[in-house]
């Protein structure tokens, strides 16, 4: 079997399921073309994930389009950090045929560091593109990880991530463990993220602010010199003022010698 033929039985078997949206394997390898920076702001330590310090992340968008169907495939790479393959992740694919238009990994979106505004930013991100050009297609319902709501902080933060983003979660159990995310038109759902999270740094941005720590170093260079300056010249000055100091005692020392002598020889 050719690779063609077998790319057109995997798209037919995907089409064939029933409110599924068709995921092609001719994508398959595409990987980050186009990069640019973002800034995490710093924020409070936070009792479930720790300490959250100002970073900067490299993240990374594909696009592909073909009559049938159009991928945008994002990720995120955190400098001196690894992670496992399935995180940081996320996959936009738009069945023209259907009009539909589905969020992956199937698997749910596996985010490190959580809690920074990453996975809002990259689901915000999904959805503009999606808007600019199908926004009255829809988005199909997702079925949600069971894990997720074993732990009640965990569920809701996620429940609220969704929420955020114009999406409505439902449950068909009463302990909130079966959960699914109810298909939504693309137009309707929100495309905006926490900028006080998270922020896009541009390149010129970037340049101002290396000038910007340039000078401070440069500040703190000089500020630095003038102390040392500083403190080598009280340096001197107490060693200047110690040797008076034991100029001053060997003479009392002396006088006080020759007035008991004068005292006792007379």
């Amino acid at each position: 079997m050719t690779e063609a033929s077998m790319q057109t039985e995997a798209v037919a078997t995907a089409d064939a399921k029933e409110g599924e949206v068709a995921a092609p394997v001719l994508w398959e390898e595409v990987q980050a073309e186009h990069f640019s920076m973002l800034r995490l702001s710093p924020l409070p330590t936070d009792r479930a994930t720790g300490g959250r310090p100002l970073r900067f992340v490299e993240f990374g968008r594909a696009e592909r389009n073909n009559k049938e169907f159009s991928l945008l495939r994002m990720s995120y790479h955190l400098p001196g950090q690894k992670t496992r393959k399935e995180q940081n992740n996320l996959d936009v694919w738009v069945d023209h045929a259907n009009r539909a238009v589905r969020i992956g990994p199937e698997a749910g979106l596996q985010i490190e560091p959580w809690n920074r505004g990453l996975g809002r930013f990259m689901l915000a991100q999904g959805i503009h593109w999606a808007q600019k050009r199908w926004s009255e297609y829809r988005i199909e319902g997702i079925a949600l990880a069971n894990k997720d709501a074993l732990n009640e902080d965990t569920r809701m933060r996620r429940d609220h991530f969704l929420k955020t983003q114009g999406l409505e979660v439902v449950y068909a159990d009463a302990q909130h463990l079966k959960g699914t995310v109810k298909g939504a038109k693309v137009g309707n759902l929100n495309n905006t993220w926490n900028t006080d999270k998270v922020q896009i740094v541009e390149i010129i941005e970037a340049a101002q602010m290396l000038q910007h720590a340039e000078q401070k170093i440069q500040e703190q260079e000089i500020t630095i010199k003038k102390t040392e300056d500083k403190v080598n010249k009280y340096r001197r000055d107490d060693s200047g003022l110690r040797f008076t100091i034991a100029c001053l005692v060997t003479f009392a020392v002396f006088q006080a010698g020759l007035l008991i002598w004068i005292a006792t020889h007379r």
